[in-house]
């Protein structure tokens, strides 16, 4: 069970994805913008991350379904993942918001 919290995020990280190419919600709308604005996404909130627990708020919690691999002390990979489908999942509201905005 140890990659199970693992394997939800990659499930729901491949529903975003289909999600986006059904309705072309923002990488299917301009795939360079949208790696861009991924990435600094993520980069923002793993540099947020890493402030949170070099100043003790932020620690990570134990548990059977995690993989154990840590990315940085006190960051688990599923964060990356987890930060990835949360950046994605508000790409995906603003590009339906935008959407629906424009009459498409």
């Amino acid at each position: 069970m140890p990659l199970l919290y693992l394997a939800a995020l990659l499930i729901a990280l491949t529903g975003m994805v289909l999600l986006d190419r059904r309705f072309g919600l923002f990488f299917w709308r301009d795939a360079r913008r949208a790696a861009i604005v991924l990435v600094v996404g993520v980069v923002f909130f793993l540099l947020w991350d890493l402030a949170g627990v070099s100043l003790g708020v932020f620690f990570r919690g134990e548990t059977s379904f995690m993989t154990g691999i840590q990315i940085a002390p006190e960051v688990p990979l599923e964060e990356l993942f987890f930060l990835t489908l949360l950046c994605y999942l508000t790409m995906n509201v603003y590009g339906f918001a935008t959407r629906k905005r424009q009459g498409a």
